[in-house]
């Protein structure tokens, strides 16, 4: 049990700090850094869950970037900030990169099936992660034509 909480609390300010860091290199103004870092979170959260209970990375990753995408929607409205600027860098965590580099490397020693393998898992990854978005998109959208907001 102590472990878990040892694991869950180096994991959130591991990713707060990663979020906000790449916020600052994006520019991301002062005002809203703390929330990019908090959205960042939520999502690694969502991610780490269910790839734990469910054992897939694929479902883990649509989850996760939902989450963020509700996640920035209902910051960009509280800050009255584009959303994309919370996106962005809570998107960090989830970035498929040690399989990237893995197809790379696998295709640089000449070992086509493990860097094709990888390479699939990236594409599908990537495409969980936008479909992910697509979905948060969507709802907030019904959400909003639904309640009656107008949408910035």
């Amino acid at each position: 049990m102590m472990n878990l909480i040892l694991f869950l609390i180096v994991n959130v300010v591991f990713c707060y700090m990663a979020t906000v860091g790449f916020g600052v290199i994006l520019n991301i103004p002062r005002r809203g850094l703390n929330a990019c870092g908090i959205v960042g979170v939520i999502g690694w959260l969502v991610y780490i869950c269910i790839k734990d209970c469910f054992s897939s990375s694929m479902l883990a990753n649509l989850l996760a970037a939902f989450s963020i995408g509700m996640g920035a929607m209902f910051c960009a409205r509280f800050k009255k900030m584009p959303m994309i600027l919370f996106n962005i860098p809570s998107l960090v965590p989830l970035v498929p990169g040690g399989q990237a580099y893995r197809a790379v490397r696998y295709f640089a020693l000449g070992k086509n099936d493990l860097a094709l393998r990888y390479l699939v898992q990236v594409g599908m990854i990537a495409g969980s992660i936008a479909v992910g978005f697509f979905l948060a998109e969507f709802v907030s959208q019904v959400y909003f034509k639904i309640h009656g907001y107008s949408q910035q």
